[in-house]
């Protein structure tokens, strides 16, 4: 019993629990959704990129960013060794698990127009900030080794085109670096250095002229392509795919092929990060998505197709797949004529690669998690320049110390662990009532809790450590002396005006735009129109909400647990299936298999719960179809590509997100602009508090400046801006006369 007492006086304790709960806000804020929208005043509006971007100039760089690599590099190297002429399924079911994500990307697109920070932006508006800052930063590592070995794969196909001599010339001159690369022909490549620095010159040198020069090496390589695919019809031969052939590592390979392929669909995530630079970002975005996609498959499936044809798999070089091809069957002059389209495609893909990168850098800067002198945006080009050198120099620095062997194994997981955090979004928004984040819909016993303890630790710090009058901040607990707000904070509310605002971010969200509400969608309309009236009796059957049913913070609550137990379980199922079901003997396959079933069980009946909480009313131009059913497949496919990584990638995965957690920890939740807002607010609120902590309770507001019987003047005395107001200790009772005193002066200074 008196331990317990004790321990309810022990401001250690207190002040651990302040501090847990403040770490907690603090990693679970979330950017208010309304403040990134256009016409919405942000925290840091006093910079714009330019809005230059057409729908085809965001299919442009969708496409040149994923092409160049795939239709260069991936399809040769996946037909002979993985799955021969089966690459063409490959890139199909690769194209498949893409469509997935790119939905899920889409939407967000027209959720948040001003995605400068792709899946990073998208985090920070439902996950919170701590996720954001982790994709964020593993989107950076992504287009960091992307930019490197795009410059490092140009430089290479200079070096075959001129016979090997500028690698001779090279290892000669320079020596070769086998303490960082893999045996003699690793060596510092400073022509990847060189175009590295050139290509990062042209994207600060301003999007509108960056965009013009993609265009113009997206024809080149649009017509290299025409070229490869009527010039190859005079080469072909069926007997390739006859005889087992077509598939010659059976479906394993196939599968294993779509995981390598999924590669080359990596870029359209690009389009995502330039909805600030596009006109119309709300259908603009949604539609180049889905138009690059359509056009990569194409372009891979025919050039694999004729590749496949023209050549034996087993036969088919590694390096330069289409150059070769034609050299094989004598027609030198088409293999010049692709490599013009191949040195055009790779000049993409690095642009691709080193785009979105300094815009990702910016976004973080501008929100106070990464150093802000990154966000500094040129007034001329309007481009943020600082962070295209710095991103630019650090990836010609790689590329000039790794071999292109080593950036190739190096592929990341930032990129699938975005795409999957973009999916849990999507899950997230669609379910969460109108207006709240994902700190919201904690459990309200959480809540209570929480303000509690913050109370509590503000009555501790009152009595174990009085505040002097001129420490702002300064108490036992490390708290401000004003009451603590909890998580209001990060709260959207509605204003008098029909508006809604953040209660102490500093975001302005404004008038509600059209959202076309309680519309049906697309799937929606083709359900009811097939079944008349009998849709109604479905959804009946099914236990599925009314149709104008809303979500409420239970509701919103239930998805959110449903969402993270799911993603657990994924992992679960498949490195149960990767490293037990494919290595384990006959016998202890039947131990696992049950435990799987058990699981997919359990995983589909969270996906029925999902299915039976109300959505959201609220309508987009552009809405993911099937949900939940697309982003839990989306979430499936990206995190079994992610388990067949290898165990390298996991360890500089490690590596590079302890760097990214000391920055911030160290920096970012400490100058974010949510932080900086809340600091700027309380100090605020404290200045007011001081100047009332003095005032005489026996004052009320009618007492006040009225004129006595003695004919003394009223003495202003001021009032406590809130109802509660704050009891005074007995020794500001003993110097009453003194702080009316200080009143009165005040009041003839004021009149």
């Amino acid at each position: 019993m008196m331990s317990s007492v004790f321990a309810k006086l022990n401001p250690r304790r207190i002040e651990w629990e302040a501090s847990w709960y403040g770490l907690q806000s603090r990693v679970l804020r979330t950017k208010p959704l309304h403040s990134m929208q256009e016409g919405s005043g942000d925290l840091h509006e006093t910079t714009r990129l330019a809005q230059v971007l057409t729908t085809v100039d965001l299919v442009s760089l969708g496409v040149g960013s994923c092409v160049g690599t795939g239709m260069y590099v991936v399809a040769g190297l996946v037909a002979k060794e993985m799955a021969g002429p089966g690459v063409i399924l490959s890139f199909i079911f690769a194209a498949v698990a893409s469509i997935l994500s790119g939905v899920c990307y889409a939407e967000f697109g027209v959720r948040v127009p001003k995605t400068t920070g792709s899946a990073y932006t998208y985090s920070y508006v439902t996950v919170g900030e701590f996720v954001a800052f982790f994709i964020g930063w593993n989107l950076i590592l992504e287009y960091l080794i992307g930019t490197a070995a795009g410059a490092s794969a140009l430089s290479s196909m200079f070096d075959s085109l001129a016979n090997h001599s500028i690698s001779r010339y090279m290892i000669t001159h320079l020596g070769t670096l086998n303490g960082l690369g893999k045996g003699e022909e690793s060596y510092p490549d400073l022509l990847a250095l060189v175009i590295a620095v050139m290509v990062t010159m042209i994207i600060a040198f301003g999007v509108k002229n960056s965009v013009s020069f993609n265009n113009v090496l997206n024809v080149v390589n649009l017509i290299v392509w025409v070229f490869v695919v009527i010039a190859g019809l005079f080469f072909l031969s069926a007997e390739n795919w006859e005889d087992g052939r077509f598939l010659p590592y059976g479906w394993s390979g196939v599968m294993q092929g779509a995981a390598t392929c999924f590669y080359a669909f990596i870029g359209f995530d690009i389009i995502a990060t330039t909805g600030e630079e596009a006109k119309s970002p709300n259908t603009s975005i949604p539609y180049a998505i889905t138009a690059s996609l359509v056009t990569c498959l194409t372009a891979y499936v025919s050039v694999s197709v004729i590749l496949t044809l023209m050549v034996p798999y087993n036969l088919i070089d590694g390096d330069a797949p289409l150059m070769e091809m034609f050299a094989v069957h004598g027609f030198m002059a088409g293999k010049y004529i692709v490599a013009v389209g191949a040195i055009a495609g790779l000049t993409v893909s690095l642009l691709g690669s080193l785009f979105p990168m300094p815009r990702v850098i910016y976004a973080m800067a501008g929100d106070g998690l990464l150093f802000r002198f990154l966000s500094h945006v040129s007034p001329y080009t309007e481009t943020p320049v600082v962070a295209s050198a710095v991103s630019g120099f650090l990836a010609g620095f790689l590329a000039l110390l790794v071999s292109l062997r080593d950036l190739i194994e190096m592929m990341s997981i930032g990129t699938l662990l975005a795409y999957t955090l973009v999916s849990v979004c999507v899950l997230l928004l669609r379910y969460q009532p109108e207006g709240d984040g994902f700190v919201d819909v904690l459990p309200e016993e959480f809540q209570k809790t929480k303000e509690g303890v913050l109370a509590e630790c503000e009555r501790e710090c009152d009595l174990y450590s009085p505040t002097s009058d001129g420490d702002e901040y300064g108490n036992a607990c490390g708290a401000k002396n004003l009451p603590s707000q909890g998580d209001d904070e990060m709260l959207i509310t509605k204003s008098d005006s029909g508006g809604y605002q953040s209660e102490s971010s500093g975001y302005s969200m404004g008038e509600k735009g059209p959202e076309f509400e309680n519309s049906d969608s697309a799937v929606t309309s083709m359900l009811k129109r097939a079944l008349g009236a009998n849709y109604y009796t479905l959804r009946m059957r099914l236990g599925l909400p009314e149709p104008g049913s809303q979500p409420t913070p239970a509701t919103g609550r239930t998805v959110t647990y449903c969402v993270l137990v799911f993603f657990v379980l994924t992992f679960l199922l498949w490195a149960v299936v990767i490293y037990g079901l494919d290595r384990a003997s006959a016998g202890a396959r039947w131990v696992l298999v049950p435990f799987v079933i058990t699981i997919i069980v359990f995983m589909t009946f969270l996906v029925v719960v999902i299915l039976r909480q109300p959505e959201s009313p609220k309508r987009l131009p552009y809405m993911a179809p099937c949900v939940p059913f697309v982003p839990t497949a989306a979430i499936l496919v990206n995190i079994y590509l992610m388990l067949k990584l290898s165990s390298i990638t996991w360890v500089r995965f490690v590596v590079w997100c302890s760097i990214g957690l000391m920055i911030y920890f160290g920096y970012g939740m400490w100058n974010s602009s949510l932080e900086l807002s809340m600091r700027e607010e309380e100090a605020q609120a404290s200045s007011y508090q001081r100047y009332d902590a003095g005032v005489d309770e026996s004052f009320t507001v009618g007492d006040d400046l009225h004129v006595k019987e003695d004919g003394e003047g009223g003495r202003y005395q001021g009032w406590a801006a809130e109802e509660k107001g704050y009891h005074q200790d007995q020794h500001q009772d003993q110097h009453q006369d003194q702080h009316q005193d200080q009143y009165q002066n005040q009041y003839q200074n004021y009149q």
